[in-house]
């Protein structure tokens, strides 16, 4: 399935995380469970992607999706979109890009 070319979600950087979360949008971390237990940003719950089916409705809206990259969130947030979910964004760059922008990450289960 091809979800890039129904874009209906919004991109975002790093340095717009906190202000999405300060208006009530909830974290979604799509990596899978090593690579969440490995960093991941503050607050950000985990819903690996490969565990998507039926779990959709566990996404509310507001939501930023995030992944290592900002590839795999995208793909998740456009899925959403095609649902008819609104108000998604996606973290360009993802966990990496916060990094690079000098951002801590929290190890373990625990978001």
């Amino acid at each position: 399935m091809e979800y890039e070319a129904q874009m209906t979600y919004q991109a975002i950087s790093p340095n717009e995380v906190e202000l999405r979360t300060r208006g009530g949008a909830r974290l979604i971390d799509v990596r899978e469970r090593d690579q969440y237990r490995a960093g991941h940003i503050p607050g950000a719950v985990k819903l690996p992607w490969s565990e998507w089916v039926d779990r959709e409705d566990e996404v509310a809206s507001p939501a930023v999706l995030i992944c290592a990259s900002g590839h795999h969130s995208a793909h998740a947030a456009a899925h959403l979109a095609a649902l008819g979910r609104t108000d998604l964004t996606n973290l360009t760059g993802g966990t990496a890009a916060s990094v690079r922008e000098g951002r801590t990450l929290n190890g373990g289960e625990q978001p």
